[in-house]
This record gives structure tokens, sequence and C-alpha cells, in this order.
């Protein structure tokens, strides 16, 4: 068995990025309910409140510490197994996760402390105050995050320096604004509410099979019920948005995900189901609704959603034309120290410099792109198609587990208006049962993502066969072996804890008194 350095990069860098994706979705929820929880506390006094807010937190606290360590991985792998990438946009990628790290991340994991042991110590306002502080933390950590993973969709606000070779910031205001990493954020941050609030739904409705801290179990699924719902509706509204921007930015990701392999006359109909086969170029027993897919795509009913051999044939002109950047780039740098280069060439590049990444795609076949044959263009041009059967059928189960969250925050939302929570027995099992698939959902968006993209890491800038190290498949495969095992064993330890601290249920709490003034002791005296 050959092992391919690429394949064995992107496995590892996936199995970590997913892996550490199962915690941050309720991290950035549970941080939000709790800050919600406590208000509601210091607001009516009620100590059932502080109760919840404790309860939750050490939840909140199990999955917080496992998910830092996971997430610390990622970022090492950016040294270790993308030394190009690292070198090639450092200069971009790098801000914002050390902004996120200096801003964010500080923030949030000061706050925490104070959370968890200064309950006692701070006054109602103060420790308020610090809960949401870790809610604010863990929503811009999650911000700065998008904001760099946006831009490897979108690369907005940057050049390439064709005299360091790399790429560098040109208006740090577009990368920071870019369409694309603020719609993932919102995105995103609504998937991990949906994800918390199924949660806490869940072994709420857990507690009420059992007849077990009934009180505090009505109550927390009041609040996941109202702020799921609400967070449901807005995944479902925002999704759409991104798909909007997908349209105009990752056009192939688009016609990959519906499985249109031709242009159809605008407005585009929806592939409701069918199955995609990528060998033959087809979609068989492909369920068409009309115009949905034209409305959603473009939000009109005039303007054509190009399909897959469309935008193949569009990649064969933009690496012709990359080869045309590569050839005025090399013509550039072989200039003698102190000479001027051409100016021709100048000028080429500054025209067409942009395609320099289609070119980029040509040397998986030769090793000068200048050299490439029609048929090595016409291979490179096909491989911008990502799997179109994962695209398909991970974005529908995707869409079909969001509108059930709907559904069932909206039952649960009622049941909890009309006080009947408890009325409906297999209703609470099915909220028991629905524990997992946010988790399911949120990974399946992040395979849309990231699967879509490819073969680029920097859509149309950077492919991702030419970003990795240049190490040996073997040692990458080992610490991938390596990274599972650990992996394995903090998971098995997070469900542990988790389980262990839902079965015990919440400490009795009862609120602390506070010391009698000088006059009260005299007197008691």
């Amino acid at each position: 068995m050959t092992l391919d350095i690429v394949d064995i990069s992107r496995l590892q860098f996936a199995t970590t990025a997913l892996f550490h994706f199962l915690f941050v979705p309720l991290t950035l929820g549970l941080s939000i309910l709790l800050a919600i929880m406590e208000t509601v506390y210091v607001m009516t006094g009620r100590v059932i409140w502080r109760q919840m807010t404790k309860f939750w937190g050490t939840l909140f606290g199990i999955n917080f510490v496992v998910g830092v360590a996971t997430g610390l991985v990622m970022e090492f792998q950016f040294g270790m197994n993308w030394s190009y990438y690292s070198h090639y946009v450092g200069d971009i990628f790098g801000a914002p996760l050390a902004i996120e790290g200096l801003m964010a991340f500080f923030l949030e994991a000061t706050f925490v402390g104070l959370f968890f042991f200064g309950w006692d110590k701070l006054s109602k306002v103060g420790h308020l105050t610090a809960t949401w502080c870790v809610a604010l933390g863990s929503n811009f950590s999650a911000l700065w995050i998008l904001i760099a993973n946006g831009w490897m969709q979108n690369p907005v606000g940057s050049a390439f320096n064709p005299e360091t070779m790399r790429m560098e910031v040109t208006n740090f205001f577009d990368v920071l604004f870019n369409p694309v990493a603020q719609a993932k954020f919102v995105h995103t941050v609504s998937a991990g509410y949906v994800t918390a609030s199924v949660f806490v739904l869940g072994v709420s409705a857990w507690y009420l099979l059992n007849r077990r801290f009934v009180e505090l179990a009505k109550r927390s699924m009041t609040v996941a019920a109202s702020f799921g719902l609400a967070a449901s509706l807005s995944v479902v509204v925002l999704g759409d948005e991104s798909g909007y921007l997908t349209t105009d930015h990752q056009r192939m990701k688009m016609a990959a995900m519906e499985a249109m392999w031709h242009t159809e006359p605008a407005p585009a109909s929806f592939n409701l189901i069918g199955f995609p086969d990528q060998k033959a170029r087809e979609t068989h027993f492909a369920v068409e609704v009309p115009w949905v897919l034209g409305l959603i795509g473009t939000r009109s009913l005039t303007q054509e959603i190009p399909g897959i051999f469309d935008l193949v044939d569009e990649a064969k002109v933009r690496i012709r034309d990359g080869i045309k950047a590569y050839d005025a780039l090399q013509t550039i740098r072989s200039a003698p120290a102190g000479t001027a280069a051409p100016q021709d060439a100048k000028d080429t590049f500054a025209e067409i410099g942009h395609e320099l990444g289609y070119a980029m795609l040509l040397m998986r076949y030769v090793e000068d792109p200048r050299q490439a044959t029609d048929a090595d263009i016409d291979k490179a041009a096909w491989d911008t198609v990502p799997y179109v059967p994962t695209m398909f059928f991970a974005f529908r189960t995707m869409v079909g587990l969001g509108f059930f969250f709907i559904a069932l925050m909206g039952t649960f939302f009622l049941l909890s208006a009309r006080r009947r929570l408890d009325r409906h027995p297999w209703l609470l099992k099915v909220a028991v049962f629905a524990i997992p698939l946010p988790w399911l959902a949120a990974e399946l968006g992040w395979v849309v993502a990231e699967v879509g993209r490819q073969p680029w890491i920097i859509e149309g800038v950077l492919p991702t066969a030419a970003a990795v190290s240049n190490i040996g498949a073997g040692m990458v495969l080992t610490t991938l072996l390596g990274f599972i095992a650990i992996y394995t064993c903090l998971f098995i330890l997070e469900v542990t804890l988790m389980l262990r601290a839902i079965r015990k249920g919440p400490e009795p709490d009862t609120e602390p008194e506070a010391p009698l003034a000088p006059e009260a002791l005299v007197a008691a005296e």
C-alpha cells in the first residue's frame, strides 16, 4: 500500500478537527445558557436558579477542559504538517489566531476560574459579570477562528508578492469583515446554541422520566426550549445566507452540494433526493423540485447557477491563464540581482497573477506547469470537482436535522407554555435520544465546508497538495494513530465524567446567609 503524504496529512487534520469540534458547540451554547440562568437568579433571588447554574456549569467545565486540550494540537499541526501553507499565508492566517489567543481565550480562561470559585467571594452582580465574560470570551474565540477559516474560503484583503513569494495583507478590514467569515460565524455559533439546548433538554427529559430533580428539570427545559427554538430558526435562516454567499464565492461547492452536473435554465430546480455518480458524472433517480435552488441560491428568477461541466470548462481557461502567470513569475524571479525584471512580465503578472494557483494544480502531474499537455490540463480541471456524493448526502442530512430541531424545540416550547412538560413520556424519550443529533449535524456541516473546498486549501490560491510539509508519510501516519489513541481516551474520560455528573445530579444549594450587622449582634446578645 502506497501512503500519500497529502491524503494522510488531510486525514490527520480532519480527525483532530472533527474531534475538537465535538466540544466547541457545547461550550458555545452552554456558556450562554449559564449566563441566562444566572441572570434569572440575580433578578429573582430564587436559589433554584443558582443551583441550576452550578449544575450545568459543572458539565460546562468538564467539556471546556477537554475542548481546550484537543484544540491545542490543531494549531501545532500548521507548523508540523502544513509548513508551506504556514510560510505562504502565515502573515494573514496567523493574525486572527493570535488575536483569538490574546483577546478571547485569555478572557474566557480567566473568568472561568472566577465562575467556579467566586460564588461566595463575589457579589451576585460581580459573579454574573464573570459568567457573561465567559460566554463572550467563548463566542469571541469562535469569531476569530472563523475569520481565519472564512479567509481560506474567500481570500479577500490580500495579494501575492512575487518578491517574497508569499501572500500578504493589503486590507485587514476586508479580512475582518469578509462576508463569508461573518456568515460562517453566526451560523456556527447558532448551531452551538442548538447543540447546548438539545443537550439540556435531553438530560432534563431523562430526569423527568426518572422522577428526579423535577423542578430543576422543568425550569431547565423551559430555558432550553425557548433558547433552542430561536437558535434553530436562526440556523436555518443563516444557513440560507451561507448558501447564497456560496453561490457567489464558491460556485463549484454549490454545484457539488446539489449534484448539478449541467447548467439549467434559471431558476434552477432543487434535487430533493438522488444518487450522484462521480464516475458517470450524472445523478441517477433524481427527484427535482422546480425553481427552489434558483430562488435559494440566487434570490432571483433570472440568474443562472452554473453546473459542474461548465465550471470545469471555466477552470481550464483559468489554468491556461495560470500557466502564463507562472511563466511571468519565473521571468521576474530570474532577473539578475540589481537589474529590473522585464516590464512585459510584470504587466502580465499584474493582470493575471491571481490565477497562479490554478497553474499549481498541474504540479500533481508535471513538475513545470509550462510543460503541461491538454490532457494534464483536463485532469487538473476535473480535480476542482469535490467528491459529489459526500457533499450531496452530507448537506441533505444536515438540513433535515435542522428542520427536526425546529419541530423538537417548538413542541417543547408549547408544552412548557402549557405546563405539560411531563405529560407525554414518549416525547421525553425522543428528547433523550435526540441528544447526539446536533453533533452529527455540526460535523456534517464542517464536512460540507471543507470537502467542498477541495482541492484548495485556500480557495483559488493554493492547492492542498502544494501546502504539505516535506516529511515522510509514515511519520504522519504514526502521529495520526497516536492522536486517535489519545483522543479516544479523552473521549471516554469526557463521557465518563459527564455521565457521572448527570447521574449524581445537582448538589443541594442554599443561599449563604449574609453576616449580621453590628447592631443585630448587640441585640442578639
